[in-house]
């Protein structure tokens, strides 16, 4: 894949769109509330309602392959409409509504459902969301621009966790009294998104009619842009869903109340990195950072399968963040970069369908490792497909390279 450095000037806050920064603040509050669920709820599924890690791995895979099926068809419709807000406010609304579940089930299936609808949510709003930011942001500070809502979305992520392990403190451990809390965050969420989101001037309405996706839109995205897929998907099979860095963390005994602290380190970390790693994107090409993460995933995977303990634990979750603010931000500055402008809201939900697709098989599989053989064979595994990863891709770039000359 060819380099995608520009030369641009240093880029600051300055150049990043109010809309960009608007919408990181929306990521961040309803981040604060998903996570404060979500931190606990492996161990809240596995503890209060006695399921087994196979369950959990499909309730995770099953959740996220909602979101990115969702995400095929709101990009379409947002670049049928032209528009991107209401989609957007109605994903993040759908995620609101449904947080009142979370502390009145009794049962793994209630699980499930819950999160098949707050997934739901999550995938009607990102691909118009991403969609959006690139259609506000000029191409030079795209990866910038990327970066920072990335950074404020994992800010949230980190202050969720945080405010799940201070009320586990205050509740004595009462999973269902903490889950209430994340209402509040989600609501205000939903209302910043109608006082302060703006949409975008000058995307034209496509003049696709029937079925969200057509096989002549299919024909306009670039080689480029499936190259760009097949990466994508690459990467999640390497990675499963981050429920199972709970797991581990517990195996190695970390105190319940103290659970939560695994998704603030790997989302410090990932957090401090997208940002920078975005701005530095916009400077040297993406590639490169990209395959340095894929490094970093095989060494997380490493250290969570074979080094014991609770400090390698941490060691192993810390580089599994780094992994994801070596990748998340440029994967989706990527799309952006190969998808047509009037179909960058499909382009993203393309992309998302197939990664999820990835990731459920990639959390089936491990919840069954973790069953059948424990958490060595399955971080192994992990670490097998991402050296794999780094095999391809790097591969594959030699031979773009090549054929560039």
């Amino acid at each position: 894949m060819p380099s995608q450095a520009t030369e641009t000037p240093s880029v600051t806050w300055r150049d990043v769109p109010a809309n960009v920064w608007t919408l990181g603040f929306v990521s961040m509050l309803m981040d604060i509330s998903s996570e404060l669920i979500h931190s606990l709820m492996p161990v809240f599924l596995v503890t209060v309602l006695g399921t087994g890690a196979v369950m959990v791995g499909l309730i995770e895979g099953i959740s996220e392959a909602t979101a990115a099926i969702a995400k095929v068809f709101s990009g379409a419709l947002s670049d049928r409409m032209g528009k991107r807000k209401l989609l957007v406010g109605i994903g993040y609304g759908l995620s609101a509504i449904i947080k009142p579940m979370f502390p009145v089930s009794s049962s793994a299936w209630e699980v499930l459902v819950a999160r098949f609808i707050d997934r739901l949510g999550k995938g009607v709003r990102e691909a118009p969301r991403d969609a959006l930011v690139a259609d506000v942001t000029p191409s030079p500070i795209r990866g910038a621009s990327y970066g920072i809502r990335q950074a404020l979305d994992s800010a949230g992520s980190v202050a969720g966790p945080l405010l799940a392990m201070a009320l586990m403190a205050f509740y004595a451990n009462d999973f269902r009294a903490v889950f209430w809390w994340a209402l509040a965050p989600a609501a205000l969420s939903v209302l910043l998104i109608v006082v302060a989101v703006r949409e975008p001037a000058g995307v034209r309405p496509t003049e696709t009619r029937g079925w969200p996706i057509h096989a002549h839109d299919l024909k306009r995205l670039s080689r480029r842009f499936w190259m760009v897929v097949v990466i994508g998907i690459v990467f999640t099979l390497a990675r499963f869903s981050e429920a199972f860095l709970v797991l581990k963390a517990q195996a190695e005994g970390l105190a319940l109340a103290l659970i939560p602290l695994v998704f603030v380190w790997m989302y410090v970390v990932y957090a401090l990195m997208a940002t920078p790693v975005g701005i530095l994107s916009d400077k040297i090409g993406r590639t490169g950072l990209l395959l340095s993460g894929l490094g970093v995933l095989f060494l997380a995977d490493l250290t969570l399968a074979f080094v014991p303990g609770l400090v390698a634990a941490f060691i192993g979750i810390g580089l599994w963040g780094m992994y994801l603010g070596l990748s998340q931000g440029l994967l989706s500055a990527l799309v952006a970069d190969a998808a047509p402008e009037d179909l960058r809201g499909t382009a993203f939900g393309l992309f998302n369908l197939l990664a999820g697709g990835a990731l459920l098989i990639a959390s089936v599989l491990a919840g069954w490792l973790w069953h059948a053989f424990g958490p060595t064979a399955t971080f192994l595994i992990g670490a097998i497909f991402s050296g794999t990863a780094v095999f391809i891709m790097a591969i594959r770039v030699q031979s773009v390279q090549k054929s560039t000359k």
